[in-house]
């Protein structure tokens, strides 16, 4: 087993003890799954829940057609301009909806912002990504698995009320390996500040790492495992998770990871102090 280790810091550049990246480049650890109808009661004890491919589907009421074809939309994502490491690896767009009264509605498109307490690397700054392409961000498929998901985490908040809205934001992202190493999460071990959070495996191709690494973030419990199989989702309550996923590397020429990473607020958009966006 090849270990490569790398110690987590905070914006203070004080050491995360607890939070030892520890890559594994050469095995792959199943995550624990959980049944659909026990998603909100396993949420509200662990935290956390992985979905299969089959629970996604049924999830999500559409089926592996129809998100193959939005998967090819993977393959038109601009570069991220905002890496302060420099890199290349990374290509994402975004957007944004507001989920109300068992409605998904697509907002004016916004500026990406998180407070340097829970980003700090790249926290602080409005951030413009490019938005999801109209076949995307208008589909069915994408709409409903949004609508469903935000049920599945009324229910795990004990939540009857159906006109308490969720503000999401969606964001697609392909990590490769254009500079030897590709960074899913270049900011570490953290949180993003919201509700929950929801990390959609499409597929990788030509890597290994990419490991997943959730915390308890009251603790230094934690769990590590890779989303291996295509169309597996990770959810998380992210006041009770801290999470990262580990570098990618080629196995051969050229490899690239494609997630699609939904956060769920309830008490509106994060944004910079100096706008109001909503």
């Amino acid at each position: 087993m090849a270990l490569n280790t790398q110690e987590g810091y905070s914006e203070d550049n004080e050491r995360l003890e607890p939070y030892l990246v520890i890559l594994i480049f050469d095995m792959l650890l199943d995550p624990p799954q959980t049944s659909l109808a026990s998603v909100p009661k396993t949420i509200q004890d662990n935290g956390y829940v992985v979905l299969s491919p089959e629970h996604f589907f049924e999830l999500s009421k559409h089926n592996l057609s129809e998100w193959q074809g939005l998967s090819s939309t993977w393959k038109n994502l601009p570069a991220d301009a905002y890496l302060k490491d420099g890199g290349r690896y990374r290509q994402r767009r975004h957007a944004s909806f507001v989920i109300k009264n068992h409605s998904v509605t697509l907002a004016p498109h916004r500026a990406h912002w998180q407070p340097v307490s829970y980003n700090a690397l790249h926290g602080g700054i409005d951030r413009w990504f490019e938005p999801c392409e109209d076949v995307f961000a208008n589909s069915a498929a994408l709409k409903d698995f949004l609508l469903n998901l935000a049920a599945q985490f009324d229910q795990a908040q004990n939540n009857l009320d159906e006109s308490k809205p969720w503000f999401v934001e969606v964001h697609q992202f392909r990590i490769d390996t254009t500079d030897g190493i590709g960074r899913p999460t270049p900011e570490g071990a953290h949180r993003d500040g919201v509700d929950f959070v929801a990390v959609f495996l499409l597929d990788r191709v030509g890597i290994k790492g990419g490991e997943t690494r959730i915390f308890d973030a009251s603790g230094s419990a934690g769990l590590r495992f890779t989303l291996a199989q295509p169309w597996s989702v990770l959810l998380m309550n992210d006041e009770k998770m801290i999470h990262e996923s580990t570098p990618i590397q080629p196995l051969g020429d050229y490899g690239y990871r494609d997630t699609l990473v939904l956060t769920f607020r309830s008490n509106g958009f994060q944004d910079s102090p100096n706008r109001s966006q909503q």
